[in-house]
């Protein structure tokens, strides 16, 4: 079967009705002109499917004939590229000002949200850098902390509960030291230790649907995952987040991303390099 652009085979109706397809179903806003995304992203899992056309796709998500196939779609068009430590800003703001600054409120465990979190590196850093904070400060987390990472695809929530990274992408963003101190090396292979591994839990959530049964947080980790929805759908969502934040608790978005245009809930905090948005 030849790939769908070369066929040109995505109408521009098939791509209108799949744009509100994928909007309704994870909330991620395609905009004009998007269509060679579409095709690439798709064209495997159309091969897998015996389908040649998005007309075709479109059909069977409508029959429900293939109760897999709508989540291949999300899992295909969903961006899942991450790497360790991204912003290590961030990490020195929750060391170093967070961390400090809610365990002088209460004693309980620490609640930390990693939303959107693909492969897991986000989730495993978080807890890394809680390791490292209660190794230099011993007996100041009685209660410990808890990292719920949440993710739309049920196929990289399925790796991310591995904790093990294989190849030449594996290690990207970690120094020697860093995959000596957090990591079992095997071959090419890194899996993350069972210390930090065991302050981790995953759950599959679309963050466009309710999620208060989740319960509270003092901190989410929510980055770089916005700019795929549009203004209404950000401005329900942060709200949402905000509800299910401690008082005073801590929001980070990814260093590009901003509040101001979607709520007055929360203060921004400049620190450490990094921007963070705690709640008022």
């Amino acid at each position: 079967m030849q790939s769908l652009a070369s066929q040109n085979m995505l109408s521009p109706g098939d791509y209108e009705a799949f744009r509100k397809f994928l909007e309704n179903a994870c909330g991620i806003v395609l905009g004009a002109g998007k269509e060679y995304l579409v095709s690439s992203r798709l064209g495997g899992l159309m091969r897998d499917y015996g389908i040649s056309t998005v007309g075709q796709l479109l059909e069977q998500l409508n029959s429900n004939r293939n109760p897999s196939l709508r989540a291949g779609i999300i899992d295909a068009m969903t961006t899942n590229e991450t790497f360790w430590f991204r912003d290590m800003s961030h990490f020195r703001m929750l060391q170093e000002m967070v961390c400090p600054e809610i365990k002088a409120r209460h004693s309980h465990a620490i609640r930390i949200w990693s939303a959107a979190c693909s492969y897991g590196q986000e989730a495993y850093n978080l807890s890394m850098v809680v390791q490292d904070y209660q190794r230099a400060n011993p007996g100041v987390l009685p209660g410990g902390v808890d990292v719920v990472a949440t993710d739309i695809s049920s196929t990289v929530l399925k790796e991310a509960r591995k904790g093990v990274y294989c190849g030449m992408s594996a290690s990207r963003g970690l120094t020697l030291e860093q995959q000596a101190r957090y990591f079992n090396v095997n071959g090419d292979c890194l899996e993350v230790k069972p210390e930090i591994r065991k302050r981790v839990s995953f759950r599959e959530l679309n963050l466009t649907r309710g999620y208060e049964m989740m319960g509270r947080f003092d901190v989410i980790f929510c980055r770089n995952v916005l700019i795929y929805f549009s203004s209404e759908q950000k401005r329900d969502i942060i709200n949402r987040m905000a509800g299910v934040l401690n008082p005073g608790g801590y929001l980070f978005l990814g260093s590009t991303e901003s509040l101001s245009a979607h709520t007055d809930r929360f203060e921004m905090v400049s620190k450490l390099g990094g921007i963070a948005y705690r709640l008022k």
